[in-house]
């Protein structure tokens, strides 16, 4: 199978995100607000609002939860480069065993693919409210595998967050580091490791033999 893949991947919610740790920042006295959104991309907003914010009651981390993802939607989610295009290959093959494993929650991450023009699997996603951990923990990939009938290890996991790829390695799959928010030699430099490493999505590709979804992958760099 192709993508367990974050839902960042296939659109750039930056402004948006950014827009919300500068508010959520200077409302709980985080400082520097662009360190913050460094430190927790890829993972859960209900992990990350807990350990930053310092919000135990549920009810109150469920709306602040859905304050900060209103924001990022305000920031205009937009379609990666070649995202679409990899899509429409996954869409157009019968049986295509794919999903998307996102850290956003199962309001936000449809809005988000829907104001970038980026289709839903027909499978489903995985979202944050679907483990109970979220990135770097394996659950999230593991999820998604099964919602795919799929053992983890034949999967390969399109990441481009360090939590991401750790989760993806953690469930056992192959991963494939994306640089499209996190820079190349942030993601060699890191403990991630991945398997494989391009700039963008317009470098994969995608195909059905034999039943199975075989990948290529131009220009990929072995990390």
């Amino acid at each position: 199978m192709l993508p367990l893949r974050s839902c960042s991947i296939w659109t750039d919610s930056t402004p948006g995100v950014l827009r919300a740790w500068a508010t959520f920042s200077e409302n709980y006295s985080l400082g520097d607000s662009l360190a913050v959104a460094h430190a927790t991309h890829g993972r859960r907003l209900y992990d990350t609002l807990k350990e930053y914010c310092s919000i135990t009651e549920e009810s109150k981390l469920q709306e602040e939860i859905d304050r900060f993802e209103d924001e990022v939607i305000k920031g205009g989610p937009t379609a990666l480069p070649g995202a679409n295009e990899l899509i429409s290959q996954l869409a157009s093959l019968p049986n295509a065993k794919w999903t998307i494993v996102t850290s956003a929650s199962n309001k936000f991450a449809p809005r988000a693919l829907a104001c970038a023009g980026i289709q839903t699997p027909e499978r489903g996603i995985i979202t944050s409210n679907d483990v109970n951990r979220g990135k770097p923990h394996p659950d999230p990939y593991l999820a998604g595998a099964r919602l795919c009938n799929v053992d983890p290890i034949n999967c390969l996991v399109v990441e481009d967050a360090i939590s991401g790829i750790k989760s993806g390695r953690a469930a056992g799959s192959r991963t494939l580091a994306v640089c499209t928010s996190t820079s190349r030699q942030i993601l060699l430099e890191s403990d991630a490791r991945p398997d494989y490493l391009v700039e963008n999505l317009t470098s994969v590709s995608v195909k059905s033999v034999d039943g199975k979804l075989e990948v290529t992958i131009d220009k990929a760099d072995r990390a």
